[in-house]
């Protein structure tokens, strides 16, 4: 199975930045399209960015776009998300997902196959 691994989460003032990984350990890894999801308290998953393969094709929820990058090296089987100017609308655990399987649009939680364990992100006002 594809495991994943989020780091780089952690507590963070109004305004600041944090780079988020995810490391993964499949063979294929630069062949599949990942994304950057959050989930806060009592909401529903959400999309934040989406990249596709090596060539890079990014996506982008309206809620981050402008501030946040999503990025890949495949040589270490990452994918980061930089996020500048944190909102405390912001806060919520951060997951990475791998689209394996199945294909759609890539903000929609159900077209992903694999999923981390996440990583706590809290931006205080």
């Amino acid at each position: 199975q594809v495991q994943l691994v989020e780091s780089g989460g952690g507590l963070v003032q109004a305004g600041g930045s944090l780079r988020l990984s995810c490391a993964a350990s499949e063979r294929t890894f630069s062949s599949r399209a990942m994304g950057w999801f959050r989930q806060a308290p009592g909401k529903e998953r959400e999309f934040v960015a989406a990249i596709r393969r090596s060539a890079g094709s990014t996506y982008y929820a309206d809620s981050v776009k402008g501030r946040s990058t999503v990025s890949r090296d495949n040589a270490k089987n990452t994918v980061y998300l930089q996020m500048n100017s944190l909102k405390p609308e912001d806060t919520a655990v951060y997951y990475c997902a791998a689209m394996v399987f199945r294909s759609g649009s890539y903000s929609s939680p159900s077209n992903y196959d694999y999923w981390g364990q996440g990583t706590q992100v809290t931006v205080s006002s």
